[in-house]
Parts: C-alpha cells; structure tokens; sequence
C-alpha cells in the first residue's frame, strides 16, 4: 500500500508536534526570516559573497558553473599545503568510518521508517527561510562562507573580509582539504535518499536563492551517510578548534547545517546523526597527528591575526555581540543541538553500555578548554553524554562514544 502523508506524519507521533514546532522556531531564527537586522545582513552579504566567486568573470551565474565551482585563489592556499608533503589517509580514514556506522546495517524496519517520516514532516513543514537558507548550505559546499553567521555580526563581517581578501588561505586549504569523502561509505551502505523512495511525500525545493533558475533541488548517489553534513560539521568543527571563542555557535551551526539537508528532503535523519559521528572521530585523528597539527597551528595563527586585524580589536571582544542579533548564542540552541543528536527517532530500551571515552578524543576540548586536564575533559565527556539506545549507538564499541558525545552539553557545562 503507497503511504499517505497522514500515515508517515503519524509515525513521529501527536506528541511530539510541539517539540518539531519549537525547533523549527529555533532554526527559523538562523535563517533570512530572522527579526535581526544586524544578522540577515551577514546573512545576505554571505549568499552575495558566494554568488559572485561562484559566478566569476562570467556575465551571470550557471549551473553549469555551480557544479564546477571549487574553492581556489585567493580564499585558499593549495600551494602551501601541497608543499608540505602532508599524507591525509583517505583511504584508511574512509574504511575507519564505514566501521563506525556498521550498526546502520542492523537498525530495525520501525526505525528506517520512522526516520523516513521525520524527514517528510521536516521537509513539508519548512518555512521559506529554512529552505532558502538550506539552498545557500547546499550549493555553498565548495567554500566557508556558511560559517559566517555563527561568528555574530561583527567577527563574521571580518570573516567574510579576510576570507575573500586571501588573508585565512592557509586555515581556508587545511579545512576543505581534512574533509573526508564519505562516497566509499555511500558506496557501501547503498540506501536510496527519501525522494527516491516508493510513494514518497517529499517536495523538491526549486532554487531561488542561488543560481536563481528554478530548478527543484536533487542530490545522487546514496543517502547514508551524508557527505554534506560530513562536510558542514567537520569544517564548522574545525573553525572551533582554531576560534574557541565561538566554539559552541560554531558546531550548532554544523548541526544546523546537516538540518539542512532534512529540510531539502535529501536526507534522512540518520544519516545527519551518522556524519556528525564521523567527523567528529575524523577531527580528532587529525588533532591527535602531530603533522597534522603543526599545519594546524600555523593555518590558526594566520586566522587569529587576520580576523583581529579586520575586525579591529581582539577576538575575544569581536566574538560578542547580543543574543537578538546573534541567534547562534541563543541559550535555546542547546535544546536544538540535542534534537539534532537523535531526532527524535525511538531509544532501545536494550541494557545501559559503559560510557568509554576513545583514547585521545578529549583532543576536541582541548582548546576551549585548556585549563582542564586530559582526564578531565574525559570525564568531562561521560557526564554530558546522551543516554545510551539511541539509533547508531551500536553496543559498547567506538561508535556507541561517537554517536553519545554532544560537546555542546560538555562545554556550556565546564563554564
């Protein structure tokens, strides 16, 4: 029997209708829809910053040119970065990552099924700054103006600035170059996206944000895991590292990012919930290789003086601004990052897994929080964790830390 929009609607269940509302308000207010004037103009000088590198020299912009577009000069120094001989292990990082999602294999009917219903309801409720603002995530892939926004007002402007002015060309090459492709992992779980999916309810979002000709926004290959989201969290993730100032804004913002992708219907939840996991473990193999991070320190020390060189005072001053025009410092995003963490889909009641904490992961604190121990910030991971039986939890392996640590939790509760 073809599903009805009613029956999939139904499977998230009545009560939890006003929790999908209280989140789409939340993410509302990180759209072109915000009341903030201060933001929806770094909002709009963003989308107008990646429209004209992606248009170019050309008279106006293509699709054709979209889907060629790759960051370059002057936002990135390859150069640098190909001379220092660096080895990123695509391979044996790609293999590593399709043994964290084994689980995914295992998850039961009811869940795939229900996660298919969070998709529709997400994607047929979107307002319209939720979908123009996922047009721009999506079509932006290529470059790291996205991240704009989750600075505030100020430091973004002088992001924006430095970034097109070549000035974070090093951080801008490291960054796009420590993303690893989730095609293998695609490749083997093969799972067909929700708009593939027999008698599905999905609305294609047409383009009207980007390259502006209409055309309903699709996606190939396989759904699982999302190479997007693997994208957005992991160069989010690392800015973090490099600006702890913004730590928190910056990873809500690779959450909202992967909500992005539910929001277009390319996506199920769980496969946002997988790349989280993924680029998590994936940034804390590369803080953990000291060649890595002496390409790191450098790239960051670069950053740091070009963005307080354009924004005309110290980081930490040009990293305030008030939460009205501001929304990524929203005390409610907390509630917004746990939501993204399971979505809502259904928890074993299966037995409570020791909490183990992968050697070397506190790597990702370390930065926010350098006045914490090692076992500290350990510790520190346990206690904030989510409970245990979410989907992709997996038993008591790598992946059941992977999919449990929300470094949200861990680092507003250290402060």
């Amino acid at each position: 029997m073809k599903p009805t929009l009613l029956s999939l609607l139904l499977l998230c269940g009545t009560a939890s209708a006003a929790d999908f509302d209280r989140i789409s308000a939340i993410v509302d207010a990180t759209t072109p829809a915000s009341d903030s004037q201060a933001f929806t103009q770094l909002e709009a000088r963003s989308l107008q910053a990646l429209r004209q590198t992606l248009q170019g020299s050309q008279p106006q912009l293509t699709r054709d040119a979209l889907e060629k577009a790759k960051q370059g000069a002057p936002q990135a120094d390859k150069a640098w970065l190909k001379a220092s001989g660096y080895d990123f292990a695509v391979k044996q990082q790609q293999q590593a990552d399709i043994a964290l999602l084994e689980s995914f294999n295992t998850l039961p009917a009811a869940v795939k099924a229900q996660s298919m219903a969070t998709v529709t309801r997400i994607n047929r409720d979107a307002t319209r700054g939720e979908r123009q603002q996922a047009l721009a995530d999506a079509e932006g892939i290529g470059y790291l103006y996205f991240l704009a926004d989750a600075l505030g007002p100020k430091l973004g402007q002088a992001f924006l600035t430095a970034y097109d002015k070549g000035e974070l060309a090093k951080a801008a090459a490291l960054i796009k170059a420590s993303e690893i492709s989730t095609s293998a992992a695609k490749d083997y779980f093969h799972y067909p996206r929700p708009f593939l999916q027999p008698g599905n309810q999905i609305h294609q979002v047409p383009d009207d944000v980007v390259v502006k000709d209409g055309k309903p926004y699709g996606a190939s290959g396989g759904a699982f895991p999302s190479g997007h989201t693997n994208t957005g969290y992991t160069d989010a993730l690392l800015l973090a590292e490099m600006l702890p100032e913004r730590f928190v804004p910056l990873i809500d913002r690779g959450a909202r990012y992967g909500y992005s992708r539910v929001v277009l219907g390319v996506h199920y939840p769980l496969d946002v919930i997988g790349s989280r996991m993924i680029a998590e473990r994936n940034v804390a193999h590369d803080m953990n290789d000291p060649a890595w991070r002496k390409l790191f320190d450098e790239a960051k020390g670069e950053l740091r003086s070009a963005l307080a060189r354009e924004c005309g005072g110290s980081i930490a001053q040009c990293a305030q601004s008030p939460t009205q025009d501001d929304p990524y410092r929203d005390p409610a995003m907390k509630d917004f990052y746990r939501f993204t963490m399971t979505y809502q889909l259904p928890r074993q009641a299966a037995a409570k897994a020791p909490f183990n904490v992968p050697k070397g992961a506190e790597v990702l604190l370390e930065p926010v929080l350098p006045q914490l121990s090692a076992a500290q910030r350990r510790a520190l991971m346990a206690k904030s964790a989510l409970a245990d039986g979410y989907p992709l939890s997996g038993g008591d392996g790598e992946q059941n830390f992977w999919q449990r640590l929300n470094l949200h939790e861990a680092v507003t509760a250290a402060r």
